[in-house]
């Protein structure tokens, strides 16, 4: 593991260094099996002349998965504010790369009233106390029926990123605002989520 100058991963600088340093373990390279087969249940939907979803991406990274939205008539934005995954980001994501704000999550206001945010990552790369936080957000910016879907790292609190979250923590997190509408083991893990991380869908209470 290269040596890093900045060690709080809230500080945009922390970010800042792995990606100018190639060091991602948490990149997939690409799209992840279950949000492909998400995003096509919404295309069907789509077909039925329901109004395709306003989504955002945290935390976003490489934001290989705004591409797969993109191409599905999704309104998507992906968000970062490290400045060296956004500029990454804006070269991957070749045809949208004005979808791709660095913004911070916790501050960011969305153009529109949102229906799907996807998490891949974002909430694990926060210091445990700060997965309360991340939470009221994520309730603060869906309304009634609105979808949290994505991978969530399970495990002891640890040293990190990534840090870990007890499930029973999780669910209490959560409980208040979702309910919880789909649970399943990831088959596509990278190694340094491998056996830890489910997929799940949270409906906004």
């Amino acid at each position: 593991m290269p040596e890093f100058d900045t060690r709080d991963p809230l500080d945009p600088s922390f970010w800042d260094e792995r990606f100018a340093r190639q060091f991602m373990p948490w990149d997939a390279g690409g799209i992840p099996e279950q949000l492909r087969t998400l995003v096509a249940s919404r295309d069907a939907a789509a077909d039925a002349d329901i109004v395709p979803p306003v989504a955002l991406i945290p935390g976003a990274g490489s934001a290989y998965e705004l591409d797969l939205m993109c191409e599905a008539g999704w309104d998507a934005t992906a968000i970062d504010f490290s400045p060296n995954a956004v500029a990454r980001a804006r070269k991957v994501v070749r045809r949208w790369p004005e979808r791709v704000v660095q913004a911070d999550f916790f501050s960011y206001q969305p153009e529109k009233k949102l229906d799907v945010i996807y998490e891949r990552a974002f909430l694990c790369a926060m210091p445990p106390e700060h997965h309360a936080r991340v939470v009221q957000r994520w309730a603060a910016l869906l309304p009634h029926d609105g979808l949290l879907a994505g991978y969530f790292f399970f495990g002891d609190a640890g040293k990190g990123p990534p840090f870990a979250i007890a499930r029973a923590e999780l669910d209490a997190l959560l409980a208040p605002h979702f309910t919880l509408v789909e649970d399943e083991p990831v088959p596509d893990s990278l190694p340094v989520f491998e056996g830890k991380e489910r997929w799940m869908e949270w409906r906004r209470r």
